[in-house]
């Protein structure tokens, strides 16, 4: 899943992993950032996230964070972090949505200035994980939504509520989570 930002002169792509297993994830992301230079490149339990635009929207608001100097890391890929936790403290948003050892599905989160920055990285990304690329642990299913709605605080109240038909409850889903991660920006 590839889009250009407009505005930001990025280059987002978002992969998923599944079978992956990080036994030292502090290890791994120091290798990570050895290897990627200087591309923004964060992972995400793929567990708790809600699809495509949940990362799209994370990684647009760390860009107006920063491009606005509102940002709380000095990380564009932490900013994400915390934009797609909707967290203020970086600890907490690690413990949520980051991946740890136990991590079996992961959704990584790659900004890069050009198509051929974000195709070098990809397959070094793919090759660290050593599990297989399968994108679709990035999509929002019934088996995420629980999970979503406790990190999001979302009750079934305003789940209903923000249901528009019968069916749409992923779509709704989906808006309240975007609609949290929004507030982030009201809280500084």
């Amino acid at each position: 899943m590839n889009t250009w930002l407009d505005g930001f002169n990025q280059h987002l792509t978002v992969a998923g992993f599944r079978g992956v297993k990080i036994a030292d994830v502090d290890g791994f992301l120091r290798a990570t950032k050895d290897k990627t230079g200087n591309a923004c490149v964060q992972f995400f339990d793929a567990s708790l996230i809600a699809g495509f635009e949940h990362l799209r929207f994370a990684a647009l608001n760390a860009l107006n964070a920063f491009k606005g100097k509102v940002n709380i890391s000095n990380s564009l890929a932490i900013e994400t972090l915390l934009y797609a936790s909707a967290q203020r403290q970086i600890k907490d948003a690690l413990s949520l949505v980051g991946v740890k050892p136990d991590t079996g599905q992961v959704a990584v989160l790659i900004l890069a200035e050009s198509r051929e920055q974000m195709s070098a990285i990809l397959p070094v990304i793919s090759k660290m994980l050593r599990g297989k690329r399968d994108d679709s642990v990035v999509d929002l299913t019934d088996s995420k939504m629980a999970g979503l709605k406790r990190l999001f605080k979302i009750s079934d109240t305003e789940l209903e509520a923000k249901k528009e038909r019968k069916g749409a409850e992923k779509q709704a889903l989906l808006d309240l989570v975007i609609e949290h991660m929004a507030l982030l920006v009201t809280q500084r």
